[in-house]
């Protein structure tokens, strides 16, 4: 996804507390630009709703295709 200006959305969870953010990445790649944004809950709801859509567990797997997370999700109401 990109944004204005030709700078590239940039999705990902904090080390040290777990939150999600997006927003762009300074030129070194590793340092948030101005104007970050906790995605939290809208990042877990799409995941939640994603992984339901296809009624199975969805497995993240490597580049080697060694897996290494699998997301279930169960509907509650």
């Amino acid at each position: 996804m990109s944004m204005s200006k030709g700078k590239q959305l940039h999705i990902a969870a904090s080390q040290l507390t777990g939150t999600i953010f997006d927003g762009t990445l300074l030129q070194n790649g590793r340092v948030w630009g101005t104007g970050k944004q906790d995605v939290t809950i809208e990042a877990l709801l799409a995941v939640a709703e994603h992984t339901l859509h296809f009624g199975e567990p969805v497995i993240l797997s490597h580049q080697d295709g060694t897996p290494e997370f699998k997301i279930t999700v169960e509907k509650l109401s």
